[in-house]
């Protein structure tokens, strides 16, 4: 018997901000051509013509009916929905906290009105870190938020910015999730004519990899052992790479980082998702990572099948099968405590 299904990683652009993108002239922005519109959001996509400048973006993007149909079809029970990236790093920092808080207004409308299948993490204004932890507050009194997703790059000074304290505290006195996630990709110039593939496969990996490592690095993680990171794409190299850390750190006589843990102690603080793409992928992870803090994903609506629209939503997507492929080399306890029973205990949610 299938088992029931919690996907934690999961995407929407949400209407008002479909017509944001709309509206814009530069990256990122959504365009029309003859093919249909085109989503350019990653660094360089425009002039990339292995995607005719961007990715084609079509209504599984923003309309709920459609991450409904998806989830129907492919046995998920509850997913809990993200803005997708660039979220609203592009800004401008006097108008971000107000497009903030409609956002994470209209996710929890939509959430609502979902009879317990949708449940959100909303977004913040962090070009204006001043006034993040009120946001995150506002965000603890909604009925279907459990936390926010961020940005690997942060505001561009990375997550360990000192002026993300007082997000990382608010956080984790209001015990919300922090869901981190790439955007913006590392090693650009290394992957010449190779489309996205390196960029996706390597870049994305490795950005959140940095990201997590110096935030364990500064002290992030010490300073607040009650702040749940759930980290994007099964923890990019961390798991595998997560010894390597130790030792570099204990052996690096240039620099003392103060942390009273080795850095792997503070990653096992940390909360993953299961989309490793093959079993050896998420046994490495389940190797490292308590399984009772991994969870699946999909990266719906990305990595669409070669479909058309209208036979896309009876269609089974290559991310949820493969995922579901590794899942499966599990042992029987732990395929269910991923595939649901974590997610219903780390999001106080209920089978619907």
């Amino acid at each position: 018997m299938a088992l029931p299904l919690i996907d934690v990683h999961t995407h929407m652009y949400l209407p008002r901000y479909v017509a944001l993108l709309r509206e814009r002239q530069q990256v990122p922005r959504i365009v029309s051509r003859a093919k249909g519109d085109r989503l350019i959001i990653l660094p360089d996509e425009e002039a990339d013509g292995s995607t005719s400048a961007g990715r084609p973006i079509g209504s599984e993007f923003y309309e709920v009916s459609r991450k409904l149909a998806f989830m129907d079809q492919h046995g998920i029970a509850v997913s809990v929905v993200s803005s997708a990236n660039p979220w609203i790093d592009f800004v401008e920092p006097a108008e971000a906290p107000a497009l903030a808080a409609q956002l994470n207004e209209d996710l929890e409308s939509i959430c609502a009105a979902s009879n317990g299948r949708l449940y959100g993490f909303g977004v913040l204004a962090l070009q204006r870190p001043e006034t993040c932890a009120a946001e995150l507050k506002r965000i603890a009194g909604l009925p279907h938020m459990r936390g926010i997703i961020i940005g690997s790059a942060g505001r561009g000074r990375g997550l360990d910015d000192p002026d993300f304290e007082p997000i990382w505290k608010a956080a984790a006195d209001l015990d919300l999730f922090v869901f981190i996630h790439p955007h913006y990709g590392i090693g650009h110039s290394l992957f010449p004519d190779t489309g996205h593939a390196l960029l996706l496969a390597l870049g994305f990996t490795f950005e959140t990899s940095i990201a997590v490592s110096l935030l364990i690095l500064r002290g992030v993680l010490e300073r607040h052992p009650a702040l749940k990171l759930l980290i994007a794409h099964a923890g990019g190299t961390l798991p595998y790479l997560a010894g390597r850390l130790d030792s570099c750190v204990k052996n690096d006589i240039s620099k003392d980082f103060g942390l009273s843990k080795p850095p792997s102690h503070y990653l096992h603080q940390c909360w993953f998702d299961a989309i490793a793409y093959h079993a050896p992928a998420l046994a490495a992870l389940t190797a490292f990572a308590d399984p009772a803090k991994i969870m699946f994903g999909t990266d719906h609506p990305f990595f669409r099948p070669h479909v058309t629209d209208d036979v896309l939503d009876k269609t089974t997507w290559p991310s949820p099968e493969e995922n579901l492929a590794a899942l499966s080399a599990m042992s029987p306890e732990v395929q269910k405590a991923i595939a649901y029973e974590n997610g219903l205990k780390a999001f106080g949610i209920a089978l619907p």
